[in-house]
């Protein structure tokens, strides 16, 4: 897969961090510090502005944006641009007066402790996730954004309130309503990680133990560093990503893929689906592929089998329909890339030499006829000789 490289404008932020851009391969990711003399800039690319960044995403890469309280104008307008809606007092905190964590100083119970994850182990893993601290901003997912899926939700107690100014009207953002960590895929299949915490990500929070108001089990270790290596998995594309090769469709028993198929044909269609197991293309087993031979609207819906080594397959016969059809599958998964895979192919009827000589559907009609005329015969020679 292609490196990563991160350049840092200041050596804080580092040392803050540092185990959040550690990576587990160091050939995929390269730290920098922006006076580096290694760092040669071959071209000047002018200033970054909301449209930059959000063209970055549409060309199909990924994009991490963590925000606090001091985050500015710019960076929330761009994670609202990706589907999330902020509180408008922009010095409003998630506060949780009773799934807080327990530290040296609660104060106003602004460093949170949550548990409440999405349910996903292509997301997150397999492994169980401890409990998260979180201090920060939290945000809601507009209904109509269907492409952003809430990764770390509040306690049903948690809301949104500066503490430094008194509570007068009920909080805008409430209970598990509050996300605290989103993702996005786009349609591009490119990914977008938004989260409410800065502090999520340091070195003090991923190596503090965690213990939640109310309970007397403590942690030695918060889950925040098992949840960022996930996030950060995911993010990247060396989980849950999928590719197709190799679509064919033929006749039965014929290798050639044809340029045109007759009404009532028997074909067969397979594909290769193969996922990135972040080392190399692992065959994707899964039961819930399916392919629609779509013409205005699916005439033919069928569930792909498969031999578990990538391959999916299945046939039918074509619908005693004629126009210009699409294979298609779409394939959407909580977790992979969504597939997209169409090939139009027209659909002829029969030509005139073609039709059985005696069509079966018409031996009613066949009978009627004879029938008929047994019938005028017999009466006939009833009327001629009869007295």
């Amino acid at each position: 897969m292609s490196k990563t490289i991160i350049v840092l404008t200041i050596i804080l932020l580092f040392s803050t961090q540092a185990l959040s851009f550690s990576p587990e391969n160091p050939s995929d990711r390269r730290i920098l510090l922006s006076d580096d003399p290694k760092l040669a800039l071959k071209r000047f690319g002018g200033s970054i502005n909301q449209a930059a960044v959000l063209d970055f995403v549409d060309s199909g890469r990924d994009l991490i944006v963590a925000l606090d309280v001091n985050s500015s104008d710019f960076i929330r307008e761009i994670a609202i641009e990706c589907g999330v809606d902020f509180d408008e007092d922009p010095g409003a905190v998630i506060v949780d007066h009773t799934s807080y964590a327990l530290s040296g100083s609660e104060g106003d119970h602004t460093l949170v402790a949550s548990d409440n994850f999405v349910e996903s182990d292509i997301i997150l893993g397999s492994k169980k996730i401890e409990a998260i601290l979180f201090q920060g901003i939290g945000h809601s997912v507009n209904p109509s954004k269907n492409l952003v899926l809430k990764v770390l939700l509040a306690s049903p107690s948690a809301y949104s309130s500066n503490p430094y100014k008194k509570l007068v009207n009920a909080p805008s953002f409430t209970g598990s309503s509050i996300s605290l960590v989103s993702m996005v895929q786009a349609r591009n299949n490119a990914r977008v990680l938004i989260s409410g915490s800065l502090k999520m990500f340091s070195d003090r929070f991923l190596s503090s133990g965690v213990q939640k108001a109310g309970s007397s089990t403590r942690y030695k270790k918060s889950g925040n560093e098992q949840f960022v290596t996930e996030l950060s998995r995911w993010i990247f594309h060396e989980r849950g990503h999928l590719k197709t090769v190799n679509m064919r469709h033929n006749k039965i028993e014929q290798a050639d893929e044809p340029s045109m198929y007759r009404i009532t044909d028997d074909l067969e269609y397979s594909v290769e689906i193969y996922e990135w197991s972040g080392k190399s293309w692992e065959p994707y087993v899964a039961d819930d592929v399916q392919l629609q031979f779509y013409m205005m609207s699916p005439l033919v819906l069928k569930t792909l089998s498969t031999d578990k080594k990538g391959r999916y397959f299945t046939s039918f016969k074509v619908p005693d329909v004629y126009g210009v059809f699409q294979f298609k599958l779409e394939y959407q998964k909580l977790g992979y890339t969504s597939l997209s895979l169409s090939k139009q192919i027209p659909v002829r009827p029969f030509r005139h030499n073609e039709f059985e000589r005696f069509i079966t559907a018409t031996y009613p009609y066949y009978e009627a006829c004879f029938s008929m005329m047994a019938g005028f015969f017999i009466f006939t020679l009833a009327h001629l000789y009869s007295k």
